[in-house]
């Protein structure tokens, strides 16, 4: 694992460039990332040409982090896990779905991510804290960042007591960057960021050879997960897959190919309309091509499929595109008009954090069990007073009055982000199936 002290000390650089590094050697890597982020794990699977997925021990529970790395893990030279925010923080106060208590549930090495800018000596003492304050946590080595120069290298070699060794001084290097993180226009299999600069500077300022070896000597044997069920592909669900519709866990999307559905990607923005069974809106930024998509053909005849006992499924982006309207700066811009509700884009986070939620009725479109999720949007979403809801927030804010899930006819949609590890695609596939059969 690749952990920082803090958020914004190096940590995606390091990730990255030693990925792409060991890429450029010739080695298959797979990638991890520790909580729910959907934009670094999207940049990782470009590096290392498979699929990075989310480690988060909120949804998924800790057996299910372990489950996930070993069968992601399987044919894979070295797995690599970029870790989030600081080493020790997790859910609130805890240490839930942190990097460290990811670290531990894996039984991994961590390579700690320190910024020495403006310091020296105060480096062993930050480095002995964190040694020190968890001893199940195995650090293994320490990448220094921002070295202001050999001297400066000197002056932290000479404070360090060599217990933990350094396999990384990356020097001051403003030409050195990481893609933007707000991805916008661009979704990274689209990007022509260049990774091959990123992975000389690692490979010229990391010791790779002895992170390999350091690797090597905490490797175990582990048992093969078994083979997950899954059912014969006998129906096609469509997922919206545009700027308006990006952010999707590939594990989910896993999820629904195993629950017998066959997957069609399709861009609403650009008018497309597959026929299927049942339909999936990810979420993404539609603020940002919101007229080309009110005046999408797709847009318009959503409803009446809907109408037709259609599932469909919606989440952040894909919740205010199956309202009646999403009001931007650029005006008000009418939209699937499924959900009895309006949406407008601010300027103001309003919604961060991890959630979970309880039905409020047995009787759902699909599916009724708690479910924990996460929520990170800009947007608000004004029901009507008449406005159905599937869920009870216990935790996190969703849609109104602490209730989430907006539904009509089969679809629902609502701010909760799902992830397989605590939400059932199986059920959403299964009501797809059931209306086929009618």
């Amino acid at each position: 694992m690749i952990a920082g002290t803090n958020s914004g000390v190096g940590k995606t650089t390091s990730s990255m460039g030693l990925m792409a590094a060991l890429r450029k050697r010739g080695r298959n890597v797979q990638a991890f990332k520790v909580g729910p982020d959907y934009i670094d794990p999207s940049y990782h699977s470009v590096i290392c040409g498979r699929s990075s997925l989310n480690l988060d021990a909120y949804m998924m529970e800790p057996a299910g982090v372990l489950d996930t790395y070993l069968r992601a893990s399987a044919g894979a030279d070295l797995s690599i896990v970029e870790g989030v925010m600081g080493l020790f923080d997790g859910m609130d106060s805890t240490e839930i779905s942190g990097a460290a208590h990811v670290a531990k549930t894996l039984d991994i090495p961590v390579f700690l991510v320190i910024n020495v800018h403006g310091m020296s000596r105060s480096t062993a003492a930050m480095l002995k804290g964190y040694a020190e304050f968890d001893k199940d946590v195995k650090i293994a080595g320490v990448i220094l960042n921002k070295v202001g120069s050999p001297r400066h290298l000197e002056l932290i070699q000479g404070a360090l007591d060599g217990k933990i060794p350094i396999v990384g001084a990356l020097p001051r290097n403003t030409n050195i960057a990481v893609p933007e993180r707000y991805m916008g226009l661009h979704m990274p299999e689209e990007s022509d960021f260049d990774f091959s600069g990123l992975a000389d500077f690692v490979e010229q300022n990391m010791n790779i050879d002895l992170i390999l070896k350091i690797a090597a000597e905490y490797e175990k044997k582990r048992p093969t997960p078994a083979p997950l069920p899954q059912h014969e592909t006998d129906l096609k669900i469509g997922v919206a897959k545009d700027t308006a519709f990006c952010f999707y866990y590939p594990a989910m999307l896993d999820a629904f190919k195993r629950a017998g559905a066959e997957l069609v990607f399709f861009s609403p923005t650009k008018g497309e309309l597959p026929q299927a069974d049942g339909y999936y809106f990810g979420s993404g930024y539609p603020e940002f091509c919101i007229q080309e998509l009110s005046e999408s053909p797709t847009t318009r005849k959503l409803k009446s499929l809907a109408a037709d006992g259609i599932p469909m499924f919606g989440e952040g982006a894909g919740l205010s595109y199956l309202c009646k309207s999403y009001t931007t700066e650029a005006g008000t811009f009418k939209m699937a008009d499924i959900l009895p509700a309006a949406s407008e884009i601010t300027k103001k986070l309003q919604g961060l954090g991890y959630a979970e939620a309880k039905p409020l009725s047995q009787a759902l479109p699909f599916g009724n069990k708690n479910i924990k999720a996460h929520e990170f949007h800009y947007s608000l979403t004004m029901p009507e007073h008449d406005s159905r809801f599937a869920y009870e927030m216990v935790r996190g804010k969703g849609i109104s009055d602490k209730k989430d899930g907006l539904y009509e006819y089969n679809v629902m949609a609502g701010y909760m982000q799902m992830h397989p590890g605590s939400f059932d695609v199986g059920e959403f596939v299964e009501k797809c199936r059931q209306n086929k059969r009618k």
